[in-house]
């Protein structure tokens, strides 16, 4: 019985996604994802903040999250958009990808988050991209989790963190680590917007519904402005039917949330990953480069409507 009420649960929760998960993956439609609008070349600024702040969040790992965030932030760096990127996962990818070893910091944002004395400030990494600053990561995060279980307001130590630096930049893009645990909540907790990268695999599809449920109650309990940035679609093969399927499928969903860039598969990303560099940076010319530069251009676009 307790396994047919859980599967009658995820079925719910696949119901309220729009995503038809019961049945299989039906013939591709070329004409289901078309480019929906132009995505204007953006305009130089002036002056710089208060950030829109972005959770790039989905408990699913290994669809993406971490590449998009070093590679969003670098393309948005590189349109004049002065960016930080906070590492909010122990396992600190996002510190490594940009050329920082974890086993070497003296600090890191659990220190930010955990001792008075220590600010954003005295954490901060200049990148080798000009506007691209990051708050790096480590093992220690992972204490972060249980010693904050017994703080007041411990779903705001992230918000209370990031407040005193937000009119420095235009964006901060927070890495989650997958999982939906109390670091994530607080990710969530200050976040403007919610961007998920969704591997073009179906048992992907699965996760969305679970993580659209926490985002709904984080709205509804603890802020209110929350909203859902768009879906991203990653690891795409356009070779393949199934990504086809897939992308087809998420866009029926979700419509004009999904983001009209995809994330192309491509081994240039783990080779970033590996010289510690954006690929925008690593091989400007290239097929992921020209993705995130789009995504960036889609991302300050939403910027520029929402006003």
């Amino acid at each position: 019985m307790a396994g047919m009420t859980d599967q009658a649960e995820d079925r719910t929760r696949d119901d309220q996604s729009g995503l038809d998960l019961g049945a299989e993956l039906g013939p591709a439609d070329p004409s289901a994802y078309t480019m929906r609008k132009p995505i204007p070349e953006p305009m130089p600024i002036d002056t710089h903040g208060p950030a829109r702040i972005i959770a790039m969040a989905n408990q699913k790992g290994g669809v993406g999250k971490t590449t998009t965030t070093i590679n969003l932030g670098a393309a948005l760096a590189e349109y004049g958009r002065r960016v930080l990127l906070v590492d909010f996962d122990p396992q600190g990818a996002l510190s490594v990808g940009l050329g920082a070893n974890p086993h070497n910091l003296d600090l890191s944002i659990y220190n930010v988050l955990i001792q008075n004395d220590v600010g954003v400030e005295d954490v901060l990494i200049k990148t080798n991209v000009a506007g691209l600053h990051v708050l790096p990561a480590n093992i220690d995060l992972s204490a972060a989790e249980i010693q904050l279980v017994t703080e007041v307001a411990r779903e705001m130590a992230l918000a209370r963190i990031l407040r005193p630096v937000r009119g420095d930049y235009d964006y901060i893009l927070i890495d989650c680590q997958p999982s939906l645990g109390l670091l994530a909540i607080n990710a969530l907790t200050c976040a403007h917007g919610v961007l998920i990268p969704l591997e073009c695999e179906f048992f992907s599809l699965r996760g969305v519904a679970l993580l659209l449920d926490t985002i709904d109650k984080v709205r509804e309990r603890l802020n209110f402005d929350l909203e859902l940035e768009g879906i991203l679609a990653t690891m795409y093969d356009s070779r393949t039917t199934h990504s086809r399927q897939v992308l087809q499928r998420v866009v029926e969903a979700f419509g004009d949330k999904v983001y009209q860039t995809v994330i192309t598969k491509t081994v240039k990303f783990p080779e970033s990953n590996v010289a510690g560099a954006p690929i925008t940076s690593l091989d400007p010319a290239s097929s992921g480069a020209r993705n995130y530069r789009q995504l960036a251009r889609e991302v300050i676009a939403a910027t520029n409507e929402r006003g």
